[in-house]
């Protein structure tokens, strides 16, 4: 070999070299990139000498209860562990299924620490999901009716969380301050695709059949039914009871604007439907839900809790009798005392 080949062979054997390196390094590059979402800081963690949380919030859809228990949720679980050690991807369904299966699906990939579920379908997915991670749910009626405990008592899976069941029971109690019983026919509104509503809407039912009051059970498919409904419901009875129904929820303005000009009084299961479009409500702190879920998840994040043996539970202060205020001008009707007007 002479020494001009020579010379191209080792250039050409070094450059070779450097590209083996360099495709080593992007690799390398790539890997530590992929390790990103939920649980791709591991290794920063230990380094910093403090573990930080990464938390996937799967909320159904947006409006005022459920915004109320995310925050709730942030706001506690930042204070119980620390600013610098917790991190949350924050996804909002908008009111689709499939959006929860595909968020679900990706805090399952992305090894998130822990999930909080806001509404049921949300928890369905989540739970639907993963059998590993721990999920908290909030803003759920009943966890056995949405199929994702064994009891309410022992959940015995993964999934553990809070209730946003309030007594139906005193909520028709509230309506019936607002009526003559002897003349009063009430419409039981709600979605029938929301098991929570089928739940708190089989609950008011039987109220009304003990205490001999008259109803009739009107149900939306979706919201597209549900200026239909409403002006049915209005047309045949003349008091309305709505429990905490996702559906309803985000279309309160819909029922306003048919049960006021007929003069017909509304009670909601959630205050921030109330705010939005009914005469009065009896309902829980959705923020105060959220902070409880929090705990919840602070028990099972730092204390080692197992989601299969804590129980679901429930909020039991602050169950206070409110109305709206411009709503109760517009019907005509004096507010008995005890009752206070929602913010």
């Amino acid at each position: 070999m002479d020494i001009k080949k020579a010379a191209t062979w080792t250039a050409s054997w070094e450059i070779m070299k450097m590209k083996k390196v360099t495709s080593l390094l992007a690799m390398t590059v790539a890997a530590v990139m992929a390790m990103t979402g939920c649980g791709g800081n591991d290794a920063a963690d230990d380094s910093a000498g403090n573990k930080v949380y990464h938390i996937g919030i799967i909320q159904q859809m947006e409006h005022g209860s459920l915004d109320q228990a995310t925050k709730g949720f942030e706001d506690k679980l930042t204070e119980l562990l620390g600013e610098d050690n917790v991190e949350f991807d924050y996804q909002n369904a908008q009111g689709e299924q499939a959006n929860c299966t595909t968020i679900s699906t990706k805090f399952v990939s992305d090894g998130c620490d822990l999930i909080m579920a806001n509404a049921t379908t949300a928890l369905q997915t989540a739970a639907a999901a993963t059998s590993d991670i721990p999920i908290v749910g909030t803003s759920v009626t009943d966890y056995v009716t949405a199929g994702v405990v064994e009891s309410n008592e022992a959940p015995g899976k993964n999934v553990t969380g809070v209730s946003d069941l309030a007594s139906v029971e005193k909520q028709i109690d509230v309506l019936m301050q607002f009526c003559d019983k002897e003349n009063t026919k009430v419409a039981v509104v709600y979605c029938s695709a929301e098991p929570n509503s089928t739940y708190q809407a089989d609950l008011a039912k039987k109220y009304l059949e003990e205490q001999k009051i008259p109803y009739a059970i009107y149900t939306a498919a979706d919201s597209n039914e549900i200026q239909a409904v409403v002006t049915k419901a209005v047309a045949d009875c003349n008091a309305m009871y709505i429990p905490t129904d996702n559906t309803f929820a985000n279309n309160m303005e819909i029922v306003k604007n048919i049960a006021v000009p007929a003069r017909v009084p509304t009670v909601t299961g959630a205050e921030a439907m109330c705010e939005v479009g009914a005469l009065a409500t009896l309902s829980i702190s959705y923020y105060d839900l959220g902070a409880k879920a929090a705990e919840m998840a602070y028990d099972i994040l730092v204390n080692g809790k197992k989601p299969a043996e804590m129980p679901i539970e429930y909020l039991t202060d602050g169950l206070v009798p409110k109305y709206n205020a411009d709503i109760a001008e517009a019907l005509g009707i004096t507010i008995p005392e005890g009752m206070e007007p929602v913010a």
